[in-house]
């Protein structure tokens, strides 16, 4: 690292993958600006870092919150720039599409998709005066689709395109861009999908349950397994250091088995066939 700490700027920092790729980057030297939105969340994380990390109040829904937090990280860096922007921030919802309420459909879009973009068009003059690195959270779910988490994985695919897009219309400046594709990963996601998904299954009408009886019991079990057989999320932050620290990034970032294996060869099946495969693998408590 240069004697000037490089500025990195990382959303949904308050707990899981964002909270560890804030750790991380902080302890080799990086100047982490940790986005949450909860005061406590912030103060939290600050004392456990030790030094080398700024809590920032963002809420990527709210252009007002990133707005302010634009602002405020562009006092700080005095002119030198951003040159790193995590886009972590995330949300899980699970449930078979044809039940699924369109507000928790658009809340999914809006934090996972709309809200990474809007924190990037924000933040994008900082990472050009830094000639600096955008990095886009995606997930194994934008390889290939998981049945009843037709959401995410739709929001994870819109990502892929997203990512290749800027990379290519940024190019001219420097700017570098990838996305991190995750397997299975061992993260509170998990048990808030499930409280998520909980909450809406209780307010079905008893013809849903007739319908997707079995599933709609399976889904938080199946939930629950996932979260057990993830791998850590430190795993994904060292995905994170080398996208921020190759002198050539990659374009993406496979992590964990599952994402390797899966995320390469599932798609290359025939899709009736892939749809057969897929369930297959949702693991089970």
């Amino acid at each position: 690292m240069s004697a000037t700490p490089k500025a990195v700027l990382i959303t949904g920092a308050s707990s899981g993958i964002g909270r560890e790729c804030a750790l991380r980057l902080a302890s080799s030297g990086y100047r982490i600006f940790a986005g949450v939105r909860g005061k406590d969340a912030g103060i939290e994380l600050e004392k456990s870092a030790g030094g080398g990390v700024t809590a920032v109040l963002i809420d990527v829904t709210d252009g007002a919150s990133i707005s302010a937090a634009a602002l405020a990280i562009q006092r700080q860096t005095e002119g030198s720039g951003l040159y790193g922007l995590v886009n972590n921030a995330g949300i899980s919802v699970a449930g078979p599409l044809e039940l699924l309420p369109i507000e928790d459909l658009r809340r999914q879009f809006e934090v996972n998709v709309i809200g990474q973009i809007a924190v990037t068009q924000a933040f994008l003059p900082l990472v050009r005066a830094a000639r600096g690195r955008i990095l886009f959270m995606g997930s194994i779910a934008g390889r290939l689709t998981i049945p009843f988490a037709g959401a995410y994985s739709g929001a994870k695919y819109a990502l892929e395109a997203f990512s290749d897009a800027l990379s290519m219309e940024l190019r001219g400046w420097g700017i570098s861009v990838s996305i991190i594709e995750p397997g299975n990963i061992s993260t509170p996601i998990w048990e808030k999908s499930k409280d998520r998904f909980v909450g809406v299954a209780d307010t079905l009408p008893r013809g849903a349950r007739e319908l997707y009886g079995s599933w709609i019991d399976e889904i938080p079990r199946a939930v629950e397994g996932f979260a057990r057989r993830g791998i850590p999320p430190s795993r994904v932050a060292r995905a994170v250091e080398r996208a921020l620290s190759s002198r050539r990034p990659r374009a993406r970032y496979t992590v964990g088995w599952d994402s390797r294996i899966f995320g390469k060869l599932v798609p290359l099946l025939p899709g009736r066939l892939r749809q057969r495969v897929i369930p297959r693998f949702i693991p089970r408590t």
